[in-house]
């Protein structure tokens, strides 16, 4: 009886290097490829359904850039998605993924699930939380045979596998809609400068590209028009990619905790992660009551940890989502960001529902008496004054 694989592939070099392993040391009769689209370039997806039609048994290329942003970007954003300054776009694409690659597998009554994830990052964990849920077996080839960077690349070469990595150029480049991250080679030296040629998102931000101002509304919390045009969320977020790139927005720089406790240094580059996070957060400052964003701050961070952990399974993913989903329902309205020198800034916004009435803020105003204030003066910081009494 023919032993199934179904592989969660990308057309890079680990997932192609993949293919002839599974048939090589684990004999798999068949390798089936799922190639899920999350908005990587089309040349790539081209270059990936052309390598698995060489080197697969099948292959299935799946378009779930709607799904992508309906259901795990948005609910990032109104959850403020962040973790230790990663906007999430790796972490949140995997679940969708490898639930995909599972949706394969199962239509094809396949026997095992395989990945090409190393056992030193966190995508590992991600992929699994989703495979494990099925009876299904799990094979992670890069991990259980202990592979080298060089050692796939000269192993690709042998067997006629081309993947756009060198020696000279190691990057391993991972992209979808909401963020693009490169890492290996010698940016593993935390202290390498990282030289232009990695970014292919944002243009450098000492170019001093005149400021430009971008308006975006919100509707519950999610984003719904550019500039006024109501657009779906693919091509408003393709479009912010574009614009605020230009002003050298969203790049990241930095040493993050992993999962496994290792600390790695991460470059990623996010323009409309960037000035959409940062318009949301402004917005949810004007409608949302000082304990509601003092509480809210706790929820944000710890749905983050368990999207960067891929534990979208999690019954406290849900609950921490259904309080998202309920403080979302009054975060309406237009926020206008200033895009300038590789910084996003709010310049400007309003909102239906802003607790903020101008009349009774304004020193013009007579709208409040004063006076009515000193009664609560009076008592504001009593304790402290009372302890110093004593």
């Amino acid at each position: 009886m023919s032993e199934v694989i179904v592989l969660a592939y990308s057309g890079g070099l680990d997932t192609s290097v993949c293919v002839p392993l599974l048939r090589e040391r684990y004999g798999f009769d068949e390798v089936i490829t799922v190639l899920t689209d999350v908005g990587q370039p089309k040349e790539d997806i081209e270059r990936g359904n052309e390598r698995a039609e060489k080197l697969s048994d099948g292959h299935y290329v799946i378009d779930a850039r709607d799904e992508f942003v309906r259901d795990y970007i948005f609910p990032a954003i109104k959850a403020n998605g962040s973790y230790e300054g990663y906007v999430l776009g790796t972490a949140i694409a995997r679940p969708l993924i490898a639930r995909k690659t599972v949706e394969i597998a199962e239509e094809l009554g396949a026997d095992a699930l395989g990945h090409g994830c190393t056992g030193r990052g966190n995508d590992q964990l991600r992929f699994e939380a989703i495979f494990r849920a099925t009876d299904l077996r799990v094979v992670a080839p890069m991990r259980e045979l202990d592979l080298s960077r060089e050692w796939e690349i000269d192993y690709a070469r042998d067997h006629g596998i081309d993947v756009p990595v060198t020696r000279e150029k190691p990057w391993s480049i991972d992209e979808n809609l909401w963020s693009r991250s490169i890492e290996g080679g010698r940016l593993e030296d935390p202290f390498f400068e990282p030289p232009e040629e990695i970014y292919a998102w944002t243009k450098s931000p000492e170019r001093g590209v005149p400021p430009e101002k971008v308006e975006i509304e919100f509707s519950k919390g999610v984003p719904v028009a550019l500039d006024g045009e109501r657009i779906g969320g693919v091509e408003l977020i393709e479009r912010l990619n574009r614009i605020a790139g230009e002003h050298g927005v969203g790049r990241t720089d930095m040493i993050e905790d992993r999962v496994l406790g290792l600390k790695a240094r991460e470059n990623y580059e996010h323009p409309a992660a960037t000035v959409l996070l940062n318009a949301h957060r402004d917005l949810e400052r004007l409608v949302l009551s000082r304990a509601e964003l003092r509480f809210k701050a706790a929820v944000d961070e710890a749905w983050s940890e368990l999207a960067y952990m891929g534990l979208v399974n999690d019954p406290l993913y849900a609950d921490l989502s259904a309080f998202v989903d309920e403080s979302s329902k009054r975060v309406n309205g237009v926020v206008k960001m200033k895009l300038y020198c590789g910084r996003a800034y709010p310049v400007g916004r309003r909102s239906p529902d802003a607790i903020y009435d101008q009349e009774m803020v304004s020193f013009d105003s007579q709208t409040l008496s004063q006076r009515d204030s000193e009664g609560f003066s009076k008592y504001h910081g009593f304790q402290a004054r009372f302890l110093a009494k004593r």
